[in-house]
């Protein structure tokens, strides 16, 4: 029974019947109802997935767009990144969670989710209950922003500009980024996608920092997706004789998206949720909310803007 409800919401994601927060909401119904049928093979599939469907996104990209929203945010990334890892050090000390644990945590928070977990627990030299922890905590705040992010901005009035800043600079996993600016418009979308690609960059720069530092020899994990997209927002610039095939790659790159949210949904449970634990979840609720809190302060003021 499990495979088959599995398998007809996967069906369903695919058909583009569905929008992306639509399908969480079945993958996390589907979680909560059923022992995982496939969940290695889900959360395998749903990182190569979520690569691919950013690099179909980039076809609806103008390369011009993203080198702006890419160079003005640039500066709010590194800022915003200083600031997690810094807090989140703190926050680890006083919730006297592990310090690798504590590390990882306030590494996806700060960059890029599981991307940041995946590219940097190799070289912080954490164990798998460590990244076991540090992925599940990310992993449901994550669904968590996907319905969050825009009720708030709809509440608030937020332009497309400043919830896709927003998102980028205060959501974790670029999956979610994506879904939740989806949901709230096209400029929203373009925004927060390439803001959040500059923000995944550092991933390079804070896994070389931890391997000096621990003095590690682990091979670094390094974002090509992101190149990718790049190349993608380059032919969709430049090369205007493939114009034909544009629509339809992103169209992929969105059914791509569809399916890796509905994937990510279904891995959460109530098993994902005690196996965290307290303490390293009360850090990364702590720091998202100051995060977001203060970022979406500074945007709405008007010294984060594009």
């Amino acid at each position: 029974m499990s495979k088959i409800v599995f398998i007809a919401g996967l069906v369903l994601a695919a058909s583009g019947k569905i929008s992306p927060p639509v399908a969480l909401a079945v993958g996390i119904a589907y979680g909560f109802s059923f022992d995982h049928a496939f969940h290695t093979h889900a959360h395998r599939g749903s990182k190569l997935l979520l690569q691919l469907s950013v690099v179909g996104l980039g076809f609806g990209m103008n390369l011009h767009q993203v080198l702006e929203a890419g160079r003005s945010g640039f500066l709010y990334t590194a800022c915003s990144i200083a600031v997690a890892l810094a807090l989140g050090w703190a926050l680890g000390k006083v919730l006297r969670v592990k310090q690798t644990t504590s590390y990882l945590i306030s590494a996806g928070t700060a960059i890029c989710g599981g991307s940041a977990i995946a590219a940097i627990s190799p070289v912080a030299e954490a164990s798998e209950e460590e990244i076991a922890v540090s992925l599940g905590t990310v992993f449901i705040l994550n669904s968590v922003a996907l319905v969050a992010f825009p009720f708030i901005g709809w509440k608030l009035h937020l332009s497309q500009t400043q919830f896709g800043l927003w998102s980028a600079l205060a959501i974790h996993d670029t999956s979610s980024v994506v879904g939740a600016a989806a949901k709230f418009g096209t400029i929203a979308l373009a925004v927060g996608t390439t803001v959040k690609l500059a923000r995944a960059l550092w991933i390079v720069p804070v896994s070389l920092a931890t391997a000096a530092v621990k003095k590690s020899n682990a091979r670094i994990h390094w974002p090509w997706f992101i190149l990718f997209f790049c190349l993608a927002a380059v032919a969709n610039t430049y090369v205007p004789a493939l114009e034909p095939a544009y629509p339809v790659l992103k169209q992929f790159g969105i059914i791509g998206l569809t399916i890796t949210l509905y994937l990510i949904g279904s891995g959460l449970s109530m098993k994902t949720i005690r196996q965290v634990g307290p303490r390293p979840l009360l850090q990364g609720i702590l720091l998202w909310i100051v995060v977001a809190a203060g970022s979406l302060a500074l945007i709405r003021a008007g010294y984060i803007h594009l």
